[in-house]
């Protein structure tokens, strides 16, 4: 009870801050704006954490409240003195890619063997859906080369990091989500520049073997690194399990602020447009992941997690790969979007996925000779 009271109280600033901030607007008053927009945001973020259904999106409202901030006031965001801040991008993504590793061993790949079909389909629909349909969203919407271009970078990355917590919520096959990320980051060194080269080269210059060895650095040593550390030092700092979660959340959301600020002009020009963009991609991914299962004879668990794998990208990788480009103000904003946007989106899935078990799921639990007492006592 204490609990909802303070929630109410929280909404209750929520509206008061919004009002504020839409007479303030009106009146001209900017250089307070953003400060009250932040405010609003981080009201309802607080406000969430009280209700169940809605705690999940916390993060991301969280996420908004700084964004708001880099939005009005883009000059603290992009310098500390001398220091620039897109020079903490690749550490926070190597130290996220780390945990990533630490939660992965030797057994999970050999458990992979055991799944090849849908890891094999998986990848296939990863690695064609999400590029193909950000190469028709950045012509649909006639972006400037370098928006398009992030656009298409966006979709040539591997699974979103995310994917295997929403697999999960979604009771989806989370041993198949596993794979389908673990591999796709794998592979990613090799097919991301490529499919770059083929559907972006014409809007920005792609240089293969740059974006390979950046992909490596960025990707492939901290995950082969947080793995070893699983298998040889796996229990040993207990502490780690409690900060990585922590400084990845607080990571993704520092890089996703730098590049709002950087690219804080551009997004003036295109950043409603640029929005839904991003989720249409997002979208489409989802419903021909899902239903490219359903075509192939999937169970239902495996078409949800095809689903959530194609439609979850990894947006900091794309982030990443947009500064080591040089093009972090324009490259660098569809990441940006884009990896909020799909924590919304696909919680929102998951939550509607949670609550409608599969099929298959429901025989197992329940055989044909013993349904659920409720169930018999309805039809009587």
């Amino acid at each position: 009870m204490a609990i909802v009271k303070r929630s109410g109280i929280f909404y209750g600033l929520a509206i008061l801050f919004l009002l504020a901030y839409i007479v303030v607007t009106i009146l001209g008053g900017h250089q307070w704006g953003g400060w009250l927009l932040m405010l609003f945001f981080f009201s309802v973020s607080i406000g969430f954490r009280g209700n169940k259904i809605t705690r999940g999106f916390s993060y991301t409202v969280s996420i908004l409240a700084a964004v708001s901030l880099a939005m009005y006031y883009p000059q603290y965001f992009k310098n500390i003195g001398d220091f620039k801040l897109s020079a903490l991008i690749v550490p926070l993504l190597q130290i996220i890619m780390f945990g990533m590793g630490t939660e992965l061993s030797f057994k999970d790949f050999a458990n992979i063997l055991m799944m090849p079909k849908g890891l094999i389909v998986g990848i296939i629909c990863h690695y064609t859906i999400m590029p193909l349909v950000g190469f028709g969203v950045a012509r649909l919407f006639n972006f400037p080369p370098e928006i398009a271009a992030g656009i298409i970078l966006v979709g040539c990355c591997p699974s979103g990091l995310a994917s295997n917590v929403m697999s999960y919520l979604a009771k989806a096959n989370l041993a198949l989500s596993v794979a389908v990320t673990t591999v796709s980051t794998l592979l990613a060194p090799f097919l991301t520049p490529l499919l770059m080269k083929l559907l972006a080269g014409t809007l920005v210059n792609i240089d293969f073997w740059h974006m390979m060895w950046e992909i490596v650095k960025i990707v492939i040593f901290p995950v082969a690194g947080g793995l070893l550390f699983n298998q040889f030092l796996h229990g040993k700092f207990k502490w780690l399990d409690t900060v990585m979660p922590i400084l990845s959340m607080a990571g993704i959301a520092l890089i996703i602020v730098v590049i709002t600020a950087a690219g804080r002009d551009s997004l003036m020009e295109v950043g409603l447009l640029l929005l839904l963009a991003t989720l249409i991609h997002n979208l489409a991914g989802f419903f021909l992941g899902y239903w490219s299962g359903r075509l192939l004879g999937f169970a239902e668990r495996d078409c949800r997690t095809i689903a959530i794998e194609v439609g979850m990208q990894n947006g900091g990788l794309a982030s990443g790969l947009a500064l080591a480009m040089g093009k972090l103000a324009t490259v660098g904003l569809a990441p940006a979007i884009f990896g909020p946007l799909m924590n919304v989106t696909g919680s929102t899935l998951a939550s509607w996925w949670h609550n409608r078990p599969p099929v298959e799921q429901e025989k197992e639990q329940y055989p044909a000779n013993a349904r659920p007492a409720a169930e018999g006592t309805a039809k009587e």
